[in-house]
């Protein structure tokens, strides 16, 4: 790596505090780049750096790679190694609203546990510590026995190390105590495997895609979700998630507007007159509201 990609891996590691898998996909991308381009991060300009990206016909991929690029031009600017605060522009791309279940669904799927075994008791106590606190999988699988306090979990890994409070459901924190006096392990670490191993975060995904059909994330939108179908405000929502921008929670506003429109067309008498609501464009529009 050249000194520039070198200083600004430092800098998202020390200062920034991002996760070391977020770290090592900057660091992939940007050396990637570097490496394709024959030089120095901070020494191309626009026409190498498409050179290099021109070719990714994945628009997401490409979005990824520019965004890392962008983040080290910031990087270089504030810290004076070019004069320069252009940045490149991203494609646009159709959003794609996040997936979740309805508590009914879990239920259902949770119902195919066995919980004659232990390792059975963590399956149906993971599924529900995840739909219950709406952490990140990452988050969940740092959990320790010190960080239940009462009803509340205390996240101590979360995005750039903030450190929050969630309060966990009581039959989430039944399930819990359950799979913990029937392992045979004595750890520190909440989720563990059958060695008694910390759980990995490929095999905590497969818990859930066995029983319910979906990834660990899909169990944090659904938690969202849940929430603002219920009444709750969005900026209670964002703190509960760990979102450092309301933006980003915005997203599952959809969700309440769908609750609406099923209302309205269920029970007034002139609801055949009203237009369908257009998840795409309500997006767009929110879109154009934050740019």
């Amino acid at each position: 790596m050249s000194p520039g990609l070198e200083a600004f891996i430092e800098y998202i590691t020390v200062v920034k505090a991002l996760s070391p898998r977020t770290i090592e996909a900057y660091r992939g991308d940007l050396s990637e780049i570097e490496t394709a381009a024959g030089g120095a991060l901070v020494t191309l300009d626009s026409n190498a750096v498409f050179g290099v990206l021109g070719n990714i016909a994945n628009k997401r991929t490409l979005n990824r790679k520019l965004s890392a690029f962008n983040s080290f031009l910031d990087f270089c600017h504030r810290h004076r190694f070019t004069s320069s605060s252009s940045k490149f522009s991203l494609s646009k791309i159709p959003k794609n609203l996040p997936k979740y279940l309805t508590y009914e669904t879990i239920q259902s799927g949770l119902k195919h546990i066995d919980r004659g075994e232990w390792i059975g008791m963590r399956d149906y106590a993971l599924i529900l510590f995840l739909y219950a606190t709406g952490v990140r999988i990452s988050e969940c699988l740092g959990v320790e026995e010190g960080d239940i306090e009462g009803e509340w979990l205390r996240v101590r890994h979360g995005k750039g190390e903030k450190e929050r409070y969630v309060p966990i459901a009581h039959e989430a924190l039944q399930a819990l105590h359950s799979y913990q006096e029937a392992s045979p392990y004595f750890k520190s670490t909440m989720w563990l495997n059958y060695r008694g191993e910390p759980l990995s975060r490929i095999s905590a995904f497969k818990i859930v895609q066995k029983y319910l059909g979906v990834s660990p994330h899909a169990l944090r939108h659904s938690y969202a979700t849940a929430l603002i179908l219920g009444g709750a405000d969005l900026r209670v929502v964002q703190e509960l998630l760990g979102h450092a921008s309301l933006i980003t929670t915005q997203i599952y506003t959809h969700v309440q507007k769908h609750n609406l429109q099923e209302t309205v067309l269920g029970c007034h008498p002139m609801a055949k007159t009203l237009a369908p609501f257009d998840e795409n464009k309500s997006l767009l529009n929110l879109a154009h509201e934050v740019l």
